[in-house]
């Protein structure tokens, strides 16, 4: 956990199937109209982008009979399933939804018998510009009947709102998780090249994940799952702003607290910058001199942090996060002092955030992340790793004693995923899964939502109880499918 080294691989994906076909046809929809929107249709590049949307489609049309991409807000549905995007990907489909939704368009058919050629004009119709006055979805479907366009059709927006998606909260939390770590990797990209920082840009993301912890605290929750290897650093500053604005809340800090705690959990390895590359990313054990390197980190962010400009004050709280949060409660961590202090509360908080989502996290030296519930065990029972015992269990107030995204088997021998903390204090061991197979192992077709608390009326005991938690990478499972 932290900086600690430990070997250890990274989770698998999903198996092949509908989610997999379903995000292929977004990605050959989106490059297809982007290579028409920029050259003209003879051209070989939007001849290949057509050719890849014919056969995609034709494939999922011949095992499934049919296509209906249903677009609800940012997020798709393809034959009634809920395609699960990635952090990589959420942007980018996004576009695609706007596209739909700018014409009134809730549903895309597509039947056995469609032909290459219909995509070319439904795609042209696509591009251009609705109508200034008028509905957009009659002036498409007047225009695509002049089309020989037969085996696609279109269904207007207002038949998509009888799909539940657990969803506006949801969308809201998941595009401000994407716009700060988009925010994240800009900013500490310019902190490593010695550009100036737009602070006001890093204010707002800030504000918008306050707002989302204190209006949907489990959706924003849900999102520190989107975790990808690449971009680690940026959502590793983002989710410690999370976790640590989350355990804020569960001790009463007010809003303009939050913020500040928010802000230097943003920015608590921003020192990190200052070090050299090959040394973050170094697979194996560092040398005492890299090692050395990287221990004062802390201190190059207390100094990066006191060189921006931005701040109406100088940043003391946030400087002092950066400086405190791997020095411990009992100061045996780094960097070391000469005389006896106490880490602040806002360090002592980022310190715990900071842990959990480094040990539950891929990384370039632990290619195999902790399960979530045995990191919170080892920061909670080992006093040695010097985290404050009461902010582990506010987080563990948050968390459940089985983290969001923790892949754990049922008494029942199902194998689930945990998608939501139990809001009950007396019932955090009891949490919402969603069933990934029945008990002979068999995956669902589409995952089940229980709640462990649920009382079987002939036992008047749990109709379900975890007896383990399991390594995702072993069932080729990646968890932000069946949390985000």
């Amino acid at each position: 956990m932290g900086d600690g080294r430990t070997s250890l691989s990274q989770p698998g994906r999903a198996p092949a199937g509908l989610q997999d076909h379903g995000r292929m046809l977004l990605a050959t929809f989106y490059t297809a109209l982007r290579s028409l929107k920029f050259y003209p249709v003879e051209n070989e590049a939007a001849q290949q982008a057509l050719d890849e949307l014919h056969r995609v489609a034709s494939a999922i049309v011949a095992g499934e009979g049919l296509i209906e991409l249903r677009v609800v807000g940012d997020f798709f549905f393809l034959n009634e399933t809920r395609l699960r995007l990635d952090l990589r990907n959420f942007s980018t489909f996004g576009s695609f939804a706007a596209t739909l939704r700018s014409h009134g368009v809730g549903l895309l058919v597509v039947d056995r018998d469609v032909e290459r050629a219909e995509w070319p004009p439904l795609l042209s119709l696509l591009l251009r510009s609705p109508p200034e006055e008028g509905d957009p979805y009659e002036d498409l479907v007047r225009r695509l009947e002049a089309t020989p366009v037969r085996a696609i059709r279109v269904r207007p927006e207002r038949e998509s709102s009888r799909f539940d998606i657990e969803s506006e909260s949801m969308e809201g939390a998941k595009r401000t998780y994407v716009h700060s770590v988009r925010m994240a990797r800009e900013v500490l990209s310019d902190v490593r090249i010695g550009r100036a920082v737009n602070v006001r840009k890093v204010k707002r993301a800030v504000q918008s994940i306050v707002d989302q912890v204190l209006a949907d605290e489990p959706s924003i929750l849900a999102m520190t799952t989107l975790r990808e290897f690449d971009d680690y650093t940026f959502t590793h500053s983002v989710n410690v702003c999370i976790f640590a604005v989350i355990i804020g809340q569960r001790l009463g800090m007010d809003k303009h607290e939050l913020y500040e705690l928010g802000m230097g959990a943003l920015f608590h390895d921003v020192g990190k910058m200052r070090v050299r590359e090959e040394i973050l990313n170094k697979a194996a054990d560092l040398t005492d001199e890299e090692w050395s390197e990287l221990r004062e980190h802390p201190t190059e962010g207390l100094l990066a942090l006191f060189q921006f400009h931005g701040f109406p004050d100088v940043p003391y709280r946030q400087m002092l996060m950066a400086y405190e949060h791997h020095m411990k409660i009992d100061l045996t961590g780094y960097p070391l002092n000469r005389r006896s202090r106490r880490p602040g509360l806002f360090s002592r908080i980022v310190a715990v955030a900071d842990a959990f989502d480094a040990g539950s996290s891929v990384r370039s030296y632990q290619y195999k992340p902790w399960p979530p519930d045995e990191v919170l065990k080892e920061m909670r029972d080992r006093e040695e790793r010097g985290f404050d015992p009461l902010l582990v269990k506010s987080l563990m107030s948050a968390t459940g004693v089985y983290p969001v995204g923790t892949v754990v088997i049922l008494d029942t021998f199902e194998l689930a995923v945990v998608t939501r903390a139990n809001p009950d204090p007396n019932h955090l061991h009891q949490p919402e899964v969603r069933l990934l197979s029945d008990p002979m192992g068999t995956p669902l077709a589409e995952p089940t939502r229980v709640l462990l608390d649920e009382i079987d009326p002939d036992t008047k005991g749990p109709k379900r109880t975890i007896i383990k938690t399991a390594d995702p990478s072993r069932y080729d499972i990646r968890v932000s499918d069946y949390v985000t």
